[in-house]
Order: structure tokens, then C-alpha cells, then sequence
């Protein structure tokens, strides 16, 4: 064998092993890539069997006045009011004329009569409620209620209408009472009631001392953190 003719063949088997090699690790480049994933790899769903995206659960929203804290410790319990008390509402300043305190089947709760310096006093409902159901914890309502003019109307049994908005019953009864301070009303007696509760949460309440007229008001709800007593009377 001549000299040139060994190095042809060298050459070519050497061009034999570098294509050989390629195509190897062709084939190992391609079932890598086409094979199933491997765990900590995502796969892609299958057309039409792709569920909604993930997202991150929503963060819950910071506690309001009413959920924060602890009644009588971390802020003052309304139900320590007293006549001649002054005190905060949501910014509005008043003294505490009088008080209300009602009873009905073992129910009670106190209704005291604000003034603000203005014409229109208002009165503030103050009632502990139980818990909805067994284990829950008791809740405090407080409720701010506005004179609304009636225009001598008598609640109903069914729907009314005041002023463009319907209002449905919600409860009514009658509860004994006794008066403290000034209050417009007398020492002790029976007061009827009939509440109302619109589709968007608004409260309609009719009240009148037995033997006397209807008196109407509109409610709004205040956290009870939201009171503060500036000066006992």
C-alpha cells in the first residue's frame, strides 16, 4: 500500500466517526426535546383542556373600626354611656340629653337622645345581639336613627313605599320602657314598634308611646369604634 493511499483511507475513516457522532447526539438532542417532562418541568395542556390561570389568593382586607380591637379595651363601649355625656360620632360632637332603656321578652337595649347644636336631634340605639349561631361571638349594634316625616302614615303588615323606596317588614312588637334625662317622653310605658328593611339595607323604623301618633326614622349603622366619650356628665 503506497503512502497516499493510506492517508486517503485514514481521512475517510475519520470523516466515517465525525458523521457518526453527529448524528448521535442529533438523535439524543431530539428525545430529549420530544419526550415526556421530567418533574420540575411544565407541560402544556392539550388544546381545549387548558383549566382558568392561577393566580394568587387575594389578600384579606385590613380589619374596619367595627372588627379591630376589643369593646371596652380598645375602645370605649358605647353601652357606658350616660346622661350628659359628650360625645363623638364619626366627627360630629353632641351631649347625650336623655336615655331610653327598653326591654321586650328579655331583649334589652338603650336609646339615647343626641343634639348637636342643630334642629334635627337624632337618637342613638345601642344593642348587644347573640352570635347567629351556637359559638358565635355576641355583636354590638349601634344604629343612628334621623326623623323622617311620615306624613301621618301607619305601617303596614305588607310593603310601603316612603319617600320612592320600598321597604319590607322586618319586625314589630311592643317593649316597656323607661325614661332618663330629657327625652320628650314619659317616665315609664309601652312603646310600639314596627321596623322596615329596604333591598339595599336601609332600616324604616315607626315608633309611638301607646295612645299617642306614629314618629318615623331612617337608620344607619355606625361601628361601634367609632364612638368616643369626650366628657361624662
Amino acid at each position: 500500500m503506497t503512502p497516499e493511499v493510506a492517508v486517503i483511507l485514514g481521512l475517510s475513516v475519520l470523516t466515517a466517526v465525525l458523521l457518526l457522532g453527529a448524528f448521535y447526539a442529533t438523535t439524543r438532542q431530539d428525545r430529549r426535546t420530544s419526550g415526556p417532562a421530567s418533574s420540575g418541568e411544565a407541560t402544556t395542556a392539550p388544546a381545549g383542556t387548558a383549566g382558568p390561570p392561577r393566580s394568587a389568593a387575594p389578600s384579606p382586607p385590613p380589619p374596619g373600626p367595627e372588627a379591630s380591637g376589643h369593646v371596652g379595651i380598645d375602645y370605649p363601649d358605647p353601652r357606658t354611656i350616660k346622661v350628659g355625656d359628650t360625645i363623638d360620632h364619626q366627627g360630629v360632637r353632641a351631649r347625650v340629653l336623655g336615655a331610653m332603656h327598653l326591654s321586650r321578652q328579655g331583649v334589652q337595649w338603650t336609646e339615647y337622645l343626641l343634639d348637636d347644636g342643630t334642629r334635627h336631634r337624632q337618637w342613638l340605639s345601642v344593642e348587644m345581639h347573640p352570635g347567629q349561631a351556637p359559638g358565635d361571638a355576641p355583636h354590638l349594634e349601634v344604629l343612628l336613627w334621623t326623623p323622617v316625616p311620615s306624613e301621618g302614615m301607619v305601617p303596614a303588615k305588607s310593603m310601603i313605599i316612603v319617600e320612592g323606596v320600598e321597604f319590607f317588614p322586618a319586625d314589630r312588637g311592643t317593649a316597656a320602657f323607661r325614661s332618663e334625662g330629657f327625652t320628650g317622653m314619659p317616665d315609664r310605658g309601652l312603646l310600639d314598634f314596627a321596623d322596615y328593611r329596604a333591598a339595599d339595607g336601609r332600616l324604616l323604623s315607626f315608633e309611638r308611646v301607646q295612645g299617642e301618633g306614629w314618629n318615623s326614622s331612617y337608620a344607619r349603622s355606625l361601628p361601634p369604634g367609632s364612638i368616643t366619650i369626650l366628657s361624662r356628665g
